[in-house]
């Protein structure tokens, strides 16, 4: 069961998206700032990270640089999730090392299709 890794402030957006996740066979585990998702990332080895991009204590733009900066954990694929939808943010995201973007309000099955695709796109480990 692949385990991801969902950092999100808004406590209604986390719990809603985690339950949906868990009904889709995914094992989900909550942190509610940057730092905590990078201490998460660290401690729970996630296979796929869902990162917030608006959030207290260290932003989702800064938790993303840090993760993709450590070598022990650059290699787990970050979706950003932010509810500004311009052309820039998209740039903005990736230019910080996330892997994919998608806006919120969540649309289920276009994240679900972008989760797989990352999941199924990752090098196995021998």
């Amino acid at each position: 069961m692949p385990k991801i890794l969902l950092v999100e402030d808004n406590e209604m957006n986390r719990d809603m998206l985690s339950r949906r996740l868990e009904r889709k066979g995914y094992a989900v585990v909550c942190a509610l700032d940057g730092q905590q998702g990078l201490d998460q990332a660290r401690a729970q080895a996630p296979d796929l990270i869902l990162m917030d991009m608006s959030l207290p204590v260290l932003d989702g733009w800064e938790a993303t640089r840090r993760l993709k900066a450590d070598p022990a954990l650059q290699r787990i694929p970050v979706i950003a999730l932010t509810a500004h939808a311009m052309a820039s943010d998209e740039q903005r995201a990736r230019e910080a090392g996330c892997d994919d973007y998608d806006t919120k309000p969540i649309e289920l099955p276009r994240l679900l299709s972008k989760i797989q695709a990352l999941l199924d796109s990752r090098p196995l480990v021998t």
